[in-house]
């Protein structure tokens, strides 16, 4: 006589908090993604919306958040949750971003070198609102780093403190670069030259 499986328990993923989640899709990945799926949706679009900050264009925030969600479905197993979920998943983001501006940086590189036309090359973004182009145009005068600082703190509304310990930064350091961008972008604003 073989022993019965017990029934797997139904539950409501929208119910469950995200260290809850992580537990579940620990638990069921890679046979059933119920849990991976909710965490995915839940922050989705926040994903995009950093990943297109910091990118400037949504063709390759749309890759990124492609292979951020993959590293995280690959990577749940061994989360170990010291850090929350939240802070786990923009690390992973923001290294996906570095290494993709990286990438384009070189492309532009090599498309200067070659002396080849830069817009034949490349595909126009499609065209964002005019509240977030005018967004992007303030962040672009301000350098990647604390670009990132004030992507992480209002798009994805990350506290200082994880904001440190995802750019491998101190507190204090965080701090003060958040509050020099903030400067740098209150000029911008305040210059008719934008």
């Amino acid at each position: 006589m073989t022993p019965r499986k017990e029934p797997r328990r139904r539950y409501n993923p929208s119910t469950l908090s995200d260290e809850e989640l992580v537990i579940a899709a620990k638990g069921e990945l890679l046979h059933t993604t119920t849990a991976y799926e909710e965490l995915m949706r839940r922050y989705q679009r926040t994903l995009f919306n950093v990943c297109a900050r910091y990118l400037g264009n949504e063709r390759d925030a749309d890759d990124v958040c492609q292979e951020v969600m993959l590293k995280v479905l690959h990577g749940l197993k061994q989360f170990e949750g010291k850090a929350k979920f939240k802070t786990w998943l923009y690390s992973i983001t923001y290294n996906e971003c570095i290494t993709q501006y990286r990438k384009e940086k070189r492309k532009r590189r090599l498309l200067d070198a070659l002396s080849l036309d830069e817009q034949e090359e490349s595909v126009e973004p499609e065209s964002p609102a005019a509240e977030s182009q005018g967004l992007n145009k303030m962040l672009s005068h301000v350098n990647p780093i604390d670009r990132e600082i004030l992507v992480l703190r209002f798009i994805a509304e990350l506290e200082f403190q994880e904001i440190a310990n995802i750019m491998h930064m101190g507190l204090s350091a965080t701090k003060m670069r958040y509050k020099r961008a903030l400067e740098k972008l209150r000029d911008q604003i305040d210059s008719p030259f934008i």
